[in-house]
Order: structure tokens, then sequence, then C-alpha cells
């Protein structure tokens, strides 16, 4: 892949859900473009950040993360490339406009990493249920509304309780779960006014809450990296449960029905990077459903990398550029390929922090939004 220079999209300013995770990620990403001799263009609005420090991008742009800002940049710089899956939701969201504006194609800007169309079918929660329908993997049953009306028409098909989520949005945003349809049209009109698309889920409070962190590249070579359990069951968001890797309470048969299934749906939509697979297993017997899949980096992939010594936004960052995984060393071993999945022989705690004393009228109870502005890790 010839690419000389590439735009790199970062997480923008700092929000609940959107903070270190991604800063860390992006300058594993500017750090490995830098090392192929590609020349860099940042744009990242927050300048408290690593990535945005002298030396780590060859130019930055201290512009808000939108369609608007990103468009004169690219006019501008006239990148080769762009990486979308270092910034967060943020920078999915914006690619996605820029990409269904025609603005990729007018000027002549390659998407490095996982296809526009594999980000799509993983954010649009109703084109994701259709393309795991295809290899048959379960989901949670849902409906994709457009309206409040509709919600209260697909949670009586559904039966109470449901849970609500918004697409595109970050941080569990907008969800939520409801007993009654009362509860359902107050958080629906709520959630609305920032999505356009809710997804209406028959609730699965009380599984178990696994995640996969899978990296694949172009040759179609998979391999997972890490596996985590959510201390708190289903309906608890990751961001504020205590997180142990790797999990501690399944058995050998769950460990690998999960392993396999996320590497089949990994390739079924088609990732070329890093991604995380969300599971709702049930505690009782070996039933799952997915919950979903994340095609960019992500908060559990800061702590894989930490917890496994696998740099996963570094050699993410590579097989954008259309390596392979045999092609790679691992950076921080300096011995192993990359292909290597890392031996278990770590126990990892992930702990969120709090901050509510700053924000007046925020309920202490621990829910499916998130509101933690930081994590530790032991």
């Amino acid at each position: 892949m010839n690419i000389k220079k590439a735009l790199v999209l970062g997480s923008g300013a700092l929000k609940i859900g959107e903070a270190g995770e991604f800063d860390y990620s992006g300058s594993q990403a500017l750090k490995a473009l830098h090392e192929e001799g590609v020349e860099t263009i940042l744009i990242n609005p927050n300048i408290a950040t690593v990535q945005t420090s002298e030396g780590v991008a060859d130019k930055i742009y201290f512009l808000p993360v939108t369609p608007y800002f990103v468009e004169k940049v690219i006019a501008r710089e006239r990148p080769d490339g762009i990486l979308l899956a270092f910034g967060g939701q943020t920078a999915l969201n914006c690619g996605v406009q820029l990409y269904q504006a025609g603005v990729f194609e007018q000027y002549g800007v390659e998407v490095l990493g996982t296809p526009i169309q594999a980000i799509m079918d993983t954010e649009d929660r109703d084109l994701f249920v259709k393309k795991l329908n295809q290899i048959e993997i379960k989901t949670i049953t849902s409906f994709a509304v457009l309206s409040t009306d509709e919600a209260l028409e697909s949670a009586e098909k559904l039966g109470y309780p449901v849970i609500v989520r918004a697409a595109y949005a970050l941080g569990g945003l907008g969800s939520g779960f409801c007993n009654n349809s009362n509860e359902l049209k107050e958080l629906a009109t709520k959630t609305f006014n920032y999505s356009a698309q809710l997804l209406i889920e028959k609730s699965l409070k009380g599984w178990k809450e696994i995640e996969y962190e899978v990296v694949r590249d172009r040759y179609d070579n998979c391999i997972t990296v890490c596996n985590m359990e959510n201390f708190d069951p289903l309906g608890i968001h990751t961001g504020e449960s205590i997180v142990v890797a790797p999990s501690q309470t399944l058995t050998n048969s769950e460990y690998h029905k999960l392993r396999e299934l996320a590497i089949q749906i990994v390739r079924h939509i088609g990732i070329i990077g890093e991604c995380n697979v969300q599971y709702a297993l049930d505690p009782e017997s070996e039933d799952y459903r997915v919950i979903e899949v994340n095609a960019r980096l992500s908060r559990s992939s800061a702590l894989a990398s930490k917890a496994t010594g696998y740099p996963l936004a570094f050699v993410a960052a590579k097989l954008g550029l259309g390596y392979g995984l045999f092609d790679l060393k691992n950076s921080v071993t300096k011995t192993t390929s990359a292909f290597f999945e890392p031996a278990l022989d770590y126990i990892v705690v992930k702990i969120p922090r709090w901050d509510l004393g700053k924000f007046s009228g925020v309920s202490k109870q621990i829910g499916s939004s998130m509101k933690s502005v930081g994590e530790i890790m032991s």
C-alpha cells in the first residue's frame, strides 16, 4: 500500500465515555506510522494529551473532530489515507458522515483499516442484527425504531422489561431499562433528542457480560488477544463496572465457544485491525447473545494492551497500512511475532473512578449509562 501521508482523527475534547484511553491508542498509532516513514497529520482539539505533544505527529490541527473541519483539513493537506479507529465514537461517526457526503471519494482519500461499510454494519443496530443473522449467530431480540410510538409498539411485542439503546452513541448515552410503557415513553422522548434511531431489546438483566479483543489482518488471519469478564452482570455499563481479565468464571467449553464465535463474527463483518466483541452469557447454561461489536480501539483495548503486553493500537495501525500479522514483530516483547496470542499468565482488575461531586443532581446509582471519569488497574 503506497501511503505517504495519513490523517489520524483524535478523540476530541475530554468527556464522559471518551478520555485517556483514546489518547493512548492514538499516540500508539502515530508512533507506528512514524516508524513506517508516513507523514502524519492529527486533528484533535484537546491540547492536554500525549498525542498532541511535540514530536508525536508531524502536523497537528487543534480543531473539533466534525465533518466540516475534517473536510477543510483534507482539502488543504490532501492525505493519501485516513485512520478512523483511534479516536473513539466521535471519529467513527465523523468518518461515516464524510463517506456518505462523498468527501473521501472527492479528494481520493483511502480509509485505512476497517472499511466504512463494516463500520456501518456494526454501528447501525438494524444492519448489525441482519449481518449476524446471515451466519446464524444469536443477537438479543430487538427492534430498530424511529419514533416513540414505534418504540411502544415494539415493547408490547417483546414484553417488559426492555432495554433501550441509541445507535451511533457512546458510553451508553440514552440507554436504560424500562419496566412499563410510561418509563419507555419518557426515556424514548429524551433519547430521540440526540439519536435518530433507537433499539428496543428484550432485557437479559442478570446475565454475565463477557468481552473478547480480536485482531484480524487483510489476509484473513485472526487472533484473540484477551478476554474479559465484567464483575457486574448485564445491565451495568462496562465503563461503570469492575472488569477482570482474563475471565474467571467461564468453563473451558464456554471460553472456546465464545472465542470461535468472535473470530467468525470479525471475519464475516470484514474488520481489518482491532475490534471488541461483547456477549451476554446465561449463568445457568451455555446460552449466549452478542450484544455489540466495536469496530475501533475501545476502553477495553487499552486495558487489554496493558494486561497482556500486546500493543493493540500499534499493531492495528500497521495492519491498516496493509501488513499481515505474520509480517509484524510484537514491539513490546521484541521477540515474538504479532501473530502469537499472549499467554494467560496474568490477572488484572480494572476499577472505575467516579467524580460525582462535580456534577449536581446526578444519581449515584450505577446503570446502563456511563458516569465514571477514569479507571485504575492493577
